[in-house]
C-alpha cells in the first residue's frame, strides 16, 4: 500500500485539481498494486503504458470462453475472431468520434508500421512536398525516403527553443510553397509540447494531406474525428493502456485512403489474383491494407483497453498528469548545487499549458556539464526507477534542443561514420541525448518526489566518473 501522507502541502496548494483524481490512487493500490509490490517508481509512460490487471484477466477469460482460428475464413472459430476484431475496429472509431462512413480503422503491428502504410502509398511525385515539423518521431521523419523515391521535396519546420514550439506563422509560410502531405505530432515524444490541432485545416485549406501522430497525444486526451479532421492519424495502443503490445492502428479517412497506391499486395489484401496473367486486384477499404493474417488474439484487447480507460476517465487521467508535470517543472528547475549552478537543465515549456506530461532534462554538474545520460540510466535502475534515456528516436527535436549547427551536421554526408561516438564528435555533442521522465495513470506525486530526491541527493555537487562507459554504438 502506497503512503499518501507523503504528498508535499505545497504541492496540493499549487495543484488543487490533484485532489479531484483520488480515484487514481485507489486504482494504484489495486489494479497496479505490482509497481509498489516490486518497489517500482515508473515514469516512463511515454515509451509504454501499464496496464491493469482486469485486463489480462480480460484476455484471459475471452480465450477460456471460445475457440478463435484465422479469420480469412467462414468456419465458426473463423467468424468467432472476424466478430471480436471488427468490434474492436467499431471501438476504437468511437473512442475517437470517428464517424464509419468517413473513417476507417486499420490494424497494424505499430505506429511504425502505420506510418510505413501511408508513406509507402502516398502519390509523391515532382511538384509535391513531404513538410513536417522538426519534432517528428523517426518512424514519421523515415517517410522522407518514399518521399524522395517519388522526387518530391522535403521541407522541415524547425521547433524553436527554449520552448520548442513552431510558430504558426513559420508552419503557413513552408506549407505556402507547394502541396502534398504535412506530417507532425499532436505531441511531441521529446518535449511534450502540444501542437495545434487547428494546423490540421490551415494545412488543408492549402493544398495538402494531413498525418496526425497521436502516439503520445492519446493516453491523456481526447482526439475528436468529428471535430478535427485529419487525412491520417497514427497510434500506438500500448502507450494508451500498455496491453496489448504489438497492435498498432492507422484511422484514415476513404477519401485519402482512395488515393493511396500500395507498392505490393500480400495475403488478405487482395479481391483476385493470377499468376499466369500476373495480375491483381485490390481489396477495397482498411482489407487491402491490413497485410497477411491480423493478430486476431489480440486485437479484441484493444477494446478492453478502451473501455478500461473509458472508466477510469480520460480527462481524470490528463488532470492528474498535468498536476505531476508542473510539480516536477517546479521541483526541478529549483534545484541548485552548493555553488548556486543549477541542478538540471529542462528542455521545453516550464508550464503546463499546452504540453503533455514529459519532461525532458540534462543532469548538470557544478561547472554546468551535461552528466553523461548513461550514467543517469545506470544509477537510476540500480534504485529501481524506470525512465528513458538517450535520443528517443527524435532527432530533430534534439538537434533544435541542443544548438547543433546545421554547417556541423552537413558536414555527415560527407563522412563515414561508424559509430554514434564519431558523429557525436563531428557535431560537437557532450553526449547522446538526454534523461526522460513522464507520467500516466497510476503516477503519484509520491513518484516525482522519489525522482527528485534522487537526482539531488545522487548528483548534487558531484562530477560523476565515466571513464568506464562502453562506446555508443546506436542511439
Amino acid at each position: 500500500m502506497r503512503d499518501t501522507a507523503v504528498e508535499p502541502a505545497e504541492f496540493l496548494r499549487r495543484y488543487p485539481d490533484y485532489a479531484r483524481t483520488r480515484s487514481l490512487d485507489r486504482l494504484r493500490d489495486t489494479e497496479y498494486s505490482y509497481l509498489d509490490e516490486h518497489g517500482h517508481a515508473y515514469l516512463d509512460y511515454t515509451g509504454a503504458g501499464l496496464a491493469a490487471r482486469a485486463q489480462y484477466r480480460a484476455h484471459q477469460e475471452r480465450l477460456d470462453g471460445g475457440v478463435f482460428g484465422n479469420p480469412h475464413s467462414v468456419n465458426p472459430t473463423s467468424t468467432a475472431s472476424t466478430e471480436v476484431v471488427e468490434s474492436a475496429r467499431r471501438a476504437v472509431l468511437r473512442h475517437l468520434n470517428a464517424d464509419p462512413d468517413e473513417y476507417v480503422a486499420i490494424f497494424t503491428a505499430n505506429a511504425t508500421a502505420a506510418a510505413r502504410l501511408v508513406g509507402e502509398a502516398y502519390p509523391f511525385r515532382r511538384g509535391t512536398r513531404f513538410a513536417l515539423t522538426f519534432d517528428n518521431h523517426n518512424s514519421i521523419n523515415g517517410i522522407r525516403r518514399f518521399a524522395r523515391a517519388g522526387r518530391a521535396r522535403t521541407t522541415y519546420v524547425p521547433v524553436e527553443p527554449p520552448d520548442l514550439r513552431a510558430s504558426t506563422e513559420v508552419v503557413d509560410k513552408a506549407l505556402n510553397r507547394g502541396k502534398g502531405l504535412f506530417a507532425y505530432p499532436a505531441q511531441s515524444n521529446f518535449s511534450g509540447v502540444q501542437h495545434p490541432l487547428e494546423w490540421v485545416d490551415r494545412a488543408q485549406a492549402r493544398g495538402y494531406d494531413v498525418l496526425l501522430d497521436c502516439a503520445a497525444f492519446l493516453p491523456t486526451n481526447r482526439l475528436d474525428l468529428g471535430v478535427v479532421r485529419p487525412e491520417f492519424v497514427v497510434a500506438s495502443w500500448y502507450k494508451v493502456f500498455g496491453y496489448p503490445t504489438g497492435v498498432g492502428c492507422l484511422v484514415a479517412r476513404r477519401d485519402a485512403l482512395a488515393r493511396l497506391r500500395r507498392p505490393w499486395f500480400s495475403g488478405g489484401t487482395i479481391k483476385a489474383v493470377s499468376v499466369q496473367a500476373q495480375w491483381h486486384a485490390m481489396a477495397s477499404g482498411e482489407a487491402a491494407f491490413e497485410d497477411g493474417t491480423v493478430n486476431f488474439l489480440s486485437i479484441p484487447d484493444v477494446q478492453v483497453g478502451l473501455e478500461w480507460v473509458a472508466g477510469v476517465g480520460v480527462e481524470t487521467i490528463g488532470r492528474r498528469v498535468r498536476a505531476l508535470t508542473g510539480w516536477t517543472l517546479d521541483r526541478l528547475t529549483a534545484l541548485r548545487h552548493g555553488n548556486g549552478m543549477p541542478l538540471v537543465r529542462v528542455y521545453g515549456p516550464l508550464t503546463t499549458m499546452a504540453r503533455g506530461g514529459t519532461v525532458t532534462v540534462n543532469v548538470l554538474t557544478p561547472a554546468g556539464d551535461v552528466v553523461d545520460e548513461r550514467v543517469v540510466a545506470a544509477e537510476s535502475s540500480a534504485v529501481g526507477i524506470s525512465l528513458r534515456t538517450g535520443c528517443f528516436c527524435n532527432p530533430g527535436a534534439g538537434e533544435n534542443a541542443f544548438g547543433v549547427d546545421a554547417r556541423a551536421v552537413r558536414r555527415l554526408s560527407r563522412a563515414r561514420v561508424r559509430s554514434l561516438d564519431e558523429y557525436l564528435r563531428l557535431i560537437g555533442l557532450p553526449t547522446a541525448g538526454a534523461v526522460r521522465v513522464s507520467f500516466g495513470v497510476a503516477s503519484t506525486v509520491g513518484d516525482v518526489e522519489r525522482f527528485v530526491e534522487f537526482v539531488e541527493t545522487t548528483y548534487r555537487d558531484r562530477v560523476p566518473d565515466t571513464s568506464g562507459l562502453p562506446c555508443r554504438d546506436q542511439c
